[in-house]
């Protein structure tokens, strides 16, 4: 292994292990295992514990390695591209050295260059201004006089505006439908990773922001999981809002028409 190849793998290991390191800390913020998010990005729960442990040895060529943490990162709802562009490759390694200061064009300007550019920059942009100044003409030019105590008290002077007056809370939410009887209303107050399911049926899976407020209404029951219950304030049937749990746990709440709500494992 030559000296350049075995300085690009101790730069993909150290690489890998920081890149790693915090997906599996935003999973584990989001409350998802490693075969929820195998099953969402079609790759197998080996290589995601290997790219989480930072094991180079137990991945595919780099190439692969970087689309790996590109869809890992999508599905955790970050910048696929910038992740796996800090991935290093022999590619981008070749490119780098290829590419160097001395080809470059802002390499070819010398100080003096610059000076003189500068210069003339500033004569131009005085020359421009002094062009306009001198084809303004004295009668274009308007004052303005301030509104005397009387004209602000005429009624030609304008009212002020209004301010609007507050939403009342719950203004927004749709009205009850009664074939759905029951009804689930939930505010974030900090950003989660959320699943619905409704009678059976998943109705939403994924990342909600700080200040969504979410209407779900269903026949016999909904489910909600949460992966920071802590941010999650939940009214079932317009009641008293509460909130799931603590801060960074994972809660799944079950809502029926009987009964307010039965806390899931």
């Amino acid at each position: 292994m030559t000296k350049d190849a075995s300085r690009l793998r101790q730069e993909q290991v150290e690489r890998l292990c920081e890149i790693g390191a915090y997906l599996r800390q935003v999973r584990e913020r989001y409350g998802l295992s490693l075969d929820e998010v195998a099953t969402q990005t079609m790759i197998q729960a080996r290589l995601l514990r290997a790219i989480e442990e930072g094991s180079l040895e137990k991945l595919p060529e780099p190439v692969y390695i970087q689309g790996f943490i590109k869809l890992y990162a999508d599905a955790l709802e970050l910048d696929g591209n910038e992740f796996a562009d800090a991935f290093p490759t022999e590619k981008q390694m070749r490119v780098a050295q290829t590419s160097t200061w001395k080809d470059s064009p802002a390499a070819q300007l010398r100080p003096l260059h610059l000076y003189l550019a500068y210069v003339v920059l500033i004569m131009a942009s005085v020359s421009l201004l002094s062009h306009l100044v001198s084809r303004s003409s004295p009668e274009t030019v308007t004052s303005v006089r301030p509104l005397t105590t009387s004209e602000l008290a005429s009624p030609e002077a304008p009212s002020p505006i209004p301010s609007p007056s507050p939403t009342p809370d719950g203004a927004n939410r749709p009205p009850n439908d009664p074939s759905r009887p029951v009804r689930v209303d939930v505010t974030l107050t900090a950003q989660s990773w959320m699943r619905v399911v409704i009678d059976g049926s998943t109705e939403f899976e994924g990342v909600l922001p700080e200040g969504t407020e979410e209407t779900w209404m269903g026949t016999s029951q909904i489910i909600v999981r949460a992966g920071n219950a802590g941010g999650v304030m939940v009214s079932h049937n317009q009641g008293q809002a509460e909130r799931m749990g603590a801060p960074g746990a994972v809660e799944e709440r079950a809502y029926t028409l009987s009964q307010e709500s039965a806390r899931l494992p």
